[in-house]
């Protein structure tokens, strides 16, 4: 009773728990298609370890986990699933890859729950489970909204993330000002940066500015000449807002850039997509305050302690998805009276798991994220 009280989703558990009596006894077996062997085999590693933490939770001996090993590539992803649905599998968690998808549409009869957040030009049997695009810009959506931000720029990479970017922005419909492609390559971040910001002629307005008071007759000029020249650049900056969709060093880069064109965080806002909590952030003073919007920090931690102290390694964030999609999946099969039939993940329900709300529609799910402010070297939950 304690372990079934104990589980994170405790409402549903409960009615589990009062109906368990009328439920049928037969092996319910899933799929799990994870790299395990090769260079992710790490990964696939940590997402057993989570998987086999979640069923622990569940606690009900009919649940089978099936493990395949995807080698990370599409041909043996689709090999391994034949494989499966060949023994009578019908639901699998994986592939974690999207590149492993390719083909899995051959197998219509089969829903594959995968851990990527990419959810555009995938086959139609594929629910991508990952943090996504479209979740994490409504979240956003919801603090512009807060903050009552007008003049929103969108940073968005020259790479193969671009089209879920656009097609999220798209489908969310936040409102942009601009839109923003840039490359990647470090030595063309600054220059772009600076004609985004107009910085060589707000420059020059300064230099003319200071010309122009000398120049004059004001009585009063030497203050304001010293007071111009403490400043770095002169001149209205036409947006209030940067929404920046990169990560690691290049996020780091473009903000740089930003303070170089005289564009600080104090000045408008910085806001990125899901940092999952990167600590390097909190070392870098010089862009804080930025914002992005994430998982539930308190539960995430939570998870990563108890994984470590289990397994005495640390966990990834596909492990923590992973853990949530194995009670996604349990808590659809109940509503369903355990009926592995692909249509429940087509009905529209909501989830409360470790990350945060799960809603799912239509064979798309969504996330319902917190948003975090990093200042004064700490994560601050806004709401």
């Amino acid at each position: 009773m304690k372990t079934l009280i104990n589980i994170f989703f405790i409402i549903f558990i409960n009615i589990f728990f009062l109906n368990k009596n009328v439920l049928s006894d037969d092996k319910i077996k899933l799929g799990l298609m994870v790299p395990l062997t090769g260079e992710y085999s790490f990964i696939g590693e940590t997402i057993i370890n989570s998987v086999r933490m979640a069923i622990n939770k569940i606690d009900d001996e009919r649940i089978v986990i099936i493990p395949k090993d995807t080698k990370s590539n599409s041909i043996d992803s689709l090999k391994v699933a034949k494989q499966l649905y060949d023994e009578g599998i019908n639901i699998i968690i994986g592939p974690v890859f999207n590149e492993s998808t390719k083909y899995l549409d051959e197998l219509e009869d089969v829903i594959f729950i995968s851990l990527t957040n990419k959810i555009k030009d995938k086959p139609a049997n594929v629910i991508s489970a990952g943090v996504n695009a479209i979740s994490q810009i409504n979240t956003i959506k919801k603090y512009v909204k807060l903050k009552d931000i007008e003049r929103t720029i969108f940073l968005i990479p020259q790479t193969h993330f671009k089209n879920e970017i656009e097609f999220a922005i798209d489908k969310t419909k936040i409102k942009i000002k601009e839109k923003f492609i840039y490359d990647q390559e470090p030595t063309l971040i600054t220059k772009q940066i600076s004609k985004l910001t107009r910085y060589e002629q707000r420059k020059q307005n300064l230099e003319n500015e200071i010309i122009k008071l000398e120049n004059s007759n004001l009585t009063n000029k030497d203050k304001k000449i010293s007071d111009l020249k403490k400043k770095d650049t002169l001149g209205f900056i036409n947006f209030d807002s940067v929404i920046i969709a990169d990560f690691d060093e290049t996020l780091k880069s473009i903000t740089t850039s930003l303070l170089y064109t005289d564009v600080s965080s104090k000045r408008i806002y910085y806001i990125t997509l899901n940092q999952w909590f990167d600590e390097t952030l909190l070392i870098d003073k010089s862009l804080q305050p930025i914002y992005f919007p994430s998982v539930n920090k308190e539960n995430y931690d939570s998870f990563f302690e108890n994984y470590k102290k289990k397994f005495e390694t640390n966990p990834n964030q596909l492990s923590f998805l992973s853990y949530d999609i194995v009670g996604l999946i349990y808590y659809l099969l109940y509503k369903n009276e355990f009926n592995l039939s692909k249509e429940i993940f087509y009905q529209k329900n909501k989830f409360k798991g470790k990350i945060g709300v799960f809603e799912i529609e239509k064979n798309i799910i969504t996330h319902q994220l917190n948003f975090y402010e990093v200042s004064n070297g700490n994560f601050k939950k806004i709401f």
